[in-house]
């Protein structure tokens, strides 16, 4: 029963997304009484994330990193000056919306971006090790990225957002990680199945909890968020397309393609949102949030262009 609901979501995650969004959004005076269990509940949803990975994947991966490094520059250095760059060009009198775009692009690569991958058969260790480390590195990295991007003009506070990205994120990673060490492979065998279907129930959570914030601003859409949400969408689809015309360039195969064209086009926006929520004016979650609307539906036609790439390429080599 609970396979069959798990495989139901995964299914039409690109619709159940935004319509977690939109309910957030219509009714946030009840999802509003969520918010404060929110970093409880992802940590869950991180540790679950975690479960298939392992110390000995990692350091298999370390071993040829070139693919793994070529998506952290993607995901840490190019995107979010390309937000930042974007947002200072068409919204420099408003540091709320430039914030919110940098952080949208600053957040580590998303859990579920290894549903994608498996799907259409990348290589799962790339993007184990890639969730990993980047969920790791979260607590550093994004409070740094928004210092040197946009710190000078945006009150934050960098060590409390520090300690909540390391409860969200980084223990449970390690916890599960550890687990699998100690258990040598069964918990990976047998945990994240059981977990799936809660995990899932998490990100549904989430994202309806986080949304209440936003609501007022979509509530009141005008011009210039249109105009955001068109920004946040061709930056997002760039995201894919720079990690598969790297991958193209450098001429890999393609499993690790496939992993390099999720892994840096998916974020954990789920962690964005609650950065933003604690941390920032409800302003700063619009552009955050606004990507829910594109993540899923951006990976599903990716992912239908791999297919018909390969069945093409099939198709000639007959």
């Amino acid at each position: 029963m609970l396979k069959r609901a798990n495989a139901w979501i995964e299914k039409w995650i690109a619709f159940v997304t935004p319509t977690c969004l939109l309910l957030g959004v219509l009714f946030p005076e009840i999802a509003g009484r969520g918010v404060a269990y929110v970093p409880v509940v992802f940590a869950f949803m991180t540790f679950t994330g975690a479960l298939k990975s392992s110390f000995k994947d990692i350091g298999a991966v370390l071993r040829k990193p070139l693919p793994l490094l070529l998506i952290l520059a993607v995901l840490h250095v190019v995107m979010p000056c390309a937000a930042w760059s974007v947002g200072e060009m068409f919204f420099a009198g408003n540091r709320e919306l430039i914030t919110g775009m940098v952080l949208e692009f600053s957040v580590p690569a998303a859990v579920v971006g290894m549903m994608w991958v498996s799907i259409y058969k990348g290589d799962s260790s790339i993007t184990l090790s890639l969730l990993v480390i980047d969920t790791v590195l979260a607590p550093l990295i994004i409070p740094l990225t928004l210092k040197i991007l946009v710190g000078a003009r945006v009150k934050m506070n960098p060590e409390e957002m520090m300690k909540d990205l390391v409860f969200m994120i980084a223990l449970p990673a390690l916890l599960a990680m550890c687990l699998n060490q100690f258990s040598c492979g069964k918990v990976k065998e047998k945990w994240p199945g059981k977990l799936a279907f809660w995990s899932k129930l998490c990100l549904i959570y989430c994202v309806i909890c986080n949304s209440s914030k936003v609501a007022p601003y979509v509530r009141h859409m005008n011009l210039q968020r249109v105009f955001v949400a068109v920004c946040i969408m061709i930056l997002a689809a760039a995201g894919y397309a720079i990690g598969w015309g790297i991958s193209v360039l450098l001429k890999q195969d393609e499993k690790t393609r496939i992993s390099m064209i999720y892994g840096s086009g998916m974020r954990n926006i789920s962690a964005g949102a609650v950065i933003a929520a604690a941390y920032f004016p409800g302003e700063v979650m619009f552009p955050v949030m606004i990507g829910t609307l594109f993540q899923q539906v951006l990976a599903a036609c990716y992912g239908s262009l791999i297919k018909r790439l390969r069945n093409r390429e099939k198709g000639c080599k007959k």
